[in-house]
C-alpha cells in the first residue's frame, strides 16, 4: 500500500510546495536570509535602538464557508495577513514576516495556489516576508473540500513607540475608519440567516448590492496599515474591530474608571449588514456585538489631533468619545 492509497499524494503535493516556494520568494526583502523550505526561516531584525517583537495569531474562520460554496479562493489570503497586520498595528507595530497554515482534505493544487497567492498579495501590499508555513493534507480530519487556514505573524516596534492605550483620557474622540464589509468575523450569524433562514444562494442578486451575494461576503479585509502607520504618535489607543465587535474590542483597552459612548447615528452600516439585521431580525445590541457595522478599526484621540486625524484618513469619522466612569462600552 502506498500513502497515496491512504488519500494523500505526496508526489502532487510536492510539485504545489515548489510553485508555492516561487511564490513566497517574491515577497523577500533584505531581512529574510534563508531559503524557502528549510525546517525553520531566518529573518534579520531591523536596526532599532531597543526594538520589541510582536506577534499575533488568528485564523479566517467560516468565511472558508462561502469561499468554498463559491469555489474562489482567492481572497482568503489575503484576509488572513490584513487581519494579522491590522492586529499587531494596534500596539504600534509594522509587520516583518508572517506564516500561514492551510489544512485540508482533498483541495485541487490550483485553490491551494490561489490561497498562496492571495497570501503573496497582501503580503506585498504590506512590507511583510511570507518566510515559511504549512500545508497538510488529512482526509480523515476534514470532509472534501473541507479547509481551514491560519497566520502568524511578527512585527517590531521601538519600546518608547508602542501604543499601550495608557493615555487613554476622558473627552477623547473615537474616530471610526471605514471596513470594506464583513472582514472577517460573524460568518456563522450571517451565514445562518442569509443562505439558511432566507434561503439565499451565493449567486442571488440581492436589491442595495453591488454584485452577487457570495462575492460581497468574499471581499477582503481591509489592511490599516498605510493610512494608520504615519498617525499612530497621535493616537492613544486603536481598537480592530473583529471578534466581539465594539463591546468586547474597545473594552479591553479602556483603564479604570474611563468609559466610551458609541453614536450609532454617525454612520450608516454597510447595505450587508443592514440586510443580515432585516432578514434575521437581530437585534441592535447582537449587531453591534458581532460585526463592524462598517467601521473596521476605530483610533482613540485628543480632541486636538481629531482634525489632522480626519484629513488624513478619507471616510473617517467621529463617532464617540471617551467618558468618566465604569460602563464599559455604550452604543447608543
Amino acid at each position: 500500500m502506498l500513502y497515496r492509497d491512504a488519500g494523500v499524494d505526496i508526489n502532487a503535493m510536492d510539485a504545489v510546495k515548489r510553485r508555492i516556494a516561487r511564490i513566497a520568494r517574491s515577497t523577500y526583502g533584505p531581512q529574510v536570509l534563508s531559503e524557502v523550505g528549510l525546517f525553520g526561516s531566518l529573518c534579520r531584525v531591523p536596526k532599532q535602538s531597543d526594538p520589541v517583537l510582536v506577534a499575533s495569531c488568528d485564523g479566517v474562520g467560516t468565511k472558508l464557508v462561502v469561499a468554498r460554496l463559491c469555489g474562489r479562493y482567492d481572497t482568503v489570503g489575503i484576509d488572513i495577513v490584513n487581519h494579522s497586520v491590522n492586529d499587531i498595528l494596534t500596539l504600534g507595530a509594522r509587520p516583518l514576516f508572517f506564516l500561514d497554515y492551510i489544512a485540508h482534505s482533498d483541495l485541487a493544487p490550483e485553490a491551494l495556489l490561489a490561497i498562496v497567492r492571495g497570501l503573496g498579495r497582501a503580503c506585498r501590499d504590506n512590507n511583510c516576508s511570507l518566510v515559511g508555513g504549512e500545508t497538510a493534507m488529512m482526509p480523515d480530519i476534514y470532509r472534501p473540500r473541507d479547509f481551514d487556514l491560519a497566520g502568524f505573524i511578527v512585527g517590531t516596534v521601538e519600546r518608547k513607540k508602542i501604543v499601550d492605550a495608557s493615555r487613554i483620557a476622558p473627552g477623547d474622540s473615537l474616530i471610526g475608519i471605514p471596513s470594506s464589509g464583513l472582514h472577517t468575523n460573524g460568518y456563522s450569524l450571517a451565514r445562518r440567516v442569509l443562505l439558511d433562514k432566507a434561503g439565499l444562494a451565493v449567486s442571488s442578486r440581492v436589491k442595495d448590492l453591488s454584485r452577487p451575494l457570495g462575492e460581497e461576503l468574499l471581499r477582503p479585509h481591509r489592511s490599516y496599515l498605510k493610512p494608520v502607520y504615519p498617525l499612530l504618535s497621535r493616537v492613544h489607543a486603536l481598537a480592530h474591530i473583529t471578534g466581539g465587535g465594539f463591546y468586547d474590542n474597545i473594552a479591553r483597552l479602556l483603564p479604570h474608571e474611563v468609559s466610551v459612548v458609541i453614536h450609532k447615528s454617525s454612520w450608516r452600516p454597510l447595505p450587508i449588514f443592514r440586510l443580515i439585521q432585516r432578514l434575521g431580525d437581530v437585534p441592535d445590541e447582537e449587531m453591534y456585538r458581532t460585526f463592524n457595522m462598517g467601521m473596521g478599526m476605530v483610533l482613540m484621540a485628543a480632541p486636538a489631533q481629531r482634525e489632522r486625524i480626519l484629513g488624513s484618513i478619507p471616510g473617517s469619522r467621529v463617532i464617540g468619545k471617551a467618558v468618566r466612569g465604569t460602563f464599559g462600552v455604550s452604543v447608543i
